[in-house]
């Protein structure tokens, strides 16, 4: 498991620890003793007991076999796996290319009503055209995956913004000004794309917030972040994408996003500053 900032991985982590504490307990079992069935130095069975250390799936099926409980493998295994879940690393996700990923997420999208989303480097994925889209997977490809797939990729998006726009969904959408002015890709395409989030923000099912740049604000810039419902968050972080459960890191976000949204300038106000980055491409 990759190490991660979330309190929502490393409390997922330490109740999987708790777990094989409690099979070599009901064993009865020390941890030297434990140790010494499964062939290893008693220093790995405390950093996996303290959850310091991820336990592999060879470990486990050691741990299961020297605590006489071989049939706890499959679903010990399926906890960790659910918990290395909670935290990938890009180059893992996109190990074989960019497609995998944009179409992991899309049975979380489909049964998501409510999108929340707060976009600090690029317009949000939802509200993309396909040449904005590629330029900025194209960005992504250069940089870290050997596997060239963009067009596939981006196909794969757009079939996930049919699936949204079918009415069904609602979506509030918050966008830091200069994201509308920086871009990856050319004026023409930049144009494009603001001309479309303008046509977008007509939507009933859209609401679009526009925070303006300047200083003396009261809440500073975060990390993009998707909201699906209050089920889940997404959060884009530099080394990899990390999907957060916890209740109240949810309601972290949730106030987050409000006080974001109260800087924001909607409706025509958004509609304006669209336009005046529109002019400026001119």
């Amino acid at each position: 498991m990759s190490s991660s900032p979330s309190s929502s991985v490393i409390e997922a982590r330490k109740a999987l620890a708790g777990r094989l504490v409690g099979l070599r307990k009901d064993a009865g079992l020390t941890g030297d003793e434990l140790s010494a069935r499964c062939g290893w130095h008693p220093a790995k069975t405390s950093r996996i007991q303290s959850g310091k250390s991820a336990p592999s799936e060879d470990d486990l099926r050691a741990w299961c076999t020297a605590c006489g409980v071989g049939d706890q493998v499959p679903d010990l295994i399926a906890a960790a796996r659910a918990v290395d879940s909670m935290y990938t690393e890009w180059r893992r996700m996109e190990r074989s290319g960019l497609r995998a990923a944009q179409e992991s997420v899309a049975a979380l999208y489909r049964r998501t009503g409510h999108f929340r989303v707060y976009a600090s480097r690029v317009m949000p994925g939802m509200v993309q055209t396909p040449e904005y889209t590629t330029a900025v997977l194209r960005s992504i490809q250069r940089a870290r995956v050997e596997v060239d797939d963009v067009a596939d990729a981006v196909e794969a998006r757009l079939e996930r913004q049919r699936m949204l726009f079918s009415g069904r969904h609602r979506f509030g959408l918050l966008i830091e000004e200069w994201v509308l002015r920086a871009a990856v890709c050319d004026p023409e395409t930049m144009a494009a794309q603001l001309g479309h989030l303008l046509a977008v923000s007509s939507s009933p099912f859209v609401s679009i917030g526009v925070i303006p740049t300047g200083p003396d604000r009261p809440h500073l810039p975060v990390e993009d972040f998707y909201m699906f419902d209050e089920a889940e968050v997404a959060v884009e972080l530099t080394s990899g994408y990390l999907r957060i459960t916890q209740p109240r890191e949810i309601a972290d976000y949730v106030r987050t996003f409000t006080d974001l949204a109260a800087m924001a300038v909607h409706g025509a106000g958004a509609r304006q500053l669209i336009t005046a980055a529109i002019a400026t491409l001119g």
